[in-house]
């Protein structure tokens, strides 16, 4: 199989790369490992901040790839370079020669059990933020039908020095204030209380969101980190932190607990990275040599690069840096006929 470009990775910046790739008159080859297209973006219910449902976005991005064959159920399994073009051997046993190759292979979210104090995976009241999201898409809470109180805990595995992930997940702090509200909505009698750092609100609406979240729907915000959590015999979940802006500690009895855990590199693209001898950043993310003026290029001529692969970034800026890196590939091409 021949192909222009060899877009790896079936989420948002690959299939938004293949429709302007197309649109450029290019033929592109996209795999994605799962069953379905889509990434991180199938298992997400409304976005932030105007609460537009995840489907309706994945429909619009999934029915529009132009005339790019896509091939799902399939990864890499060996990749070489010869005579300037990118020989991929796939794990359906297909053969792909590419001009170019796009990796759009996202990121992974940080390990919630890692962070033992906080009881994932050891209290069936302790959920992630990705948890969260398949419950508003059933509509129903496991372990308690209606919590009355519940907390969320920012920056898990995010700007942690012990979690050797220093770097800020840049949207752990709107979704958290997303859900925070749609669990309101769910539960209209409950109290939600949100531990933070410091709220990193920059987007457009963000803030709009924020205040939204405290003057509408009464939710608190406490500024400190949770130190500890534990269980009594009734299931509850005991939660004590500090708040840093009294200069005192707190101590709060809830029903539910989400973490907002952290975006990561995804440690499945290791065996990609290290066949075509890709350059990392310090935080694991993929290097780009030229973060101004060309982010979609990397140590490898040929080799360009969209989406969260690069670091976390919000979905608006996914797409955008899918259409960017799209023009990198399409002068790149015309420069080598």
């Amino acid at each position: 199989m021949i192909a222009d470009v060899l877009i790896i990775g079936g989420g948002p910046a690959g299939l938004e790369s293949a429709a302007c790739i197309s649109e450029f008159g290019h033929k592109a080859v996209l795999i994605e490992r799962e069953s379905q297209l889509g990434g991180h973006l199938l298992k997400w219910d409304r976005l932030f901040p105007d609460s537009i449902p995840s489907s309706q976005f994945c429909e619009r991005l999934t029915g529009n790839t132009g005339n790019s064959k896509v091939i799902t159920n399939s990864n890499i399994l060996s990749i070489k370079r010869d005579n300037g073009r990118f020989i991929s051997k796939l794990t359906t046993g297909e053969s792909v020669e590419s001009k170019t190759l796009l990796m759009t292979t996202g990121f992974a979210l940080f390990a919630a059990e890692k962070k033992q104090e906080y009881g994932y995976n050891l209290y069936n009241r302790v959920i992630t933020n990705s948890d969260l999201e398949d419950i508003f898409k059933k509509g129903t809470v496991t372990g308690t039908e209606k919590p009355a109180k519940i907390g969320f805990v920012h920056c898990v595995g995010s700007r942690d020095e012990k979690a050797c992930n220093r770097n800020c997940s840049k949207v752990c702090c709107v979704t958290a204030v997303k859900q925070a509200i749609e669990l309101k909505e769910m539960f209209p009698e409950s109290e939600i209380f949100c531990f933070y750092m410091d709220l990193r609100m920059f987007g457009r609406g963000y803030e709009d969101l924020y205040l939204e979240a405290q003057t509408k729907y009464g939710i608190r915000f406490i500024r400190g980190r949770v130190s500890e959590v534990s269980e009594d015999i009734n299931g509850n979940l005991i939660i004590k932190a500090e708040d840093t802006l009294i200069s005192k500690p707190v101590r709060i009895t809830l029903n539910l607990l989400v973490l907002m855990t952290g975006i990561i590199p995804d440690q499945d693209n290791s065996n990609l990275i290290q066949q075509l001898g890709v350059k990392l950043a310090d935080d694991g993310f993929v290097y780009s040599p030229d973060p101004l003026y060309g982010s979609g290029k990397t140590n490898i001529d040929g080799l360009f690069v969209a989406g969260s692969v690069t670091g976390p970034k919000t979905l608006p800026e996914v797409i955008n840096e899918a259409r960017s890196t799209s023009l990198e590939i399409h002068n790149y091409l015309i420069s080598k006929d």
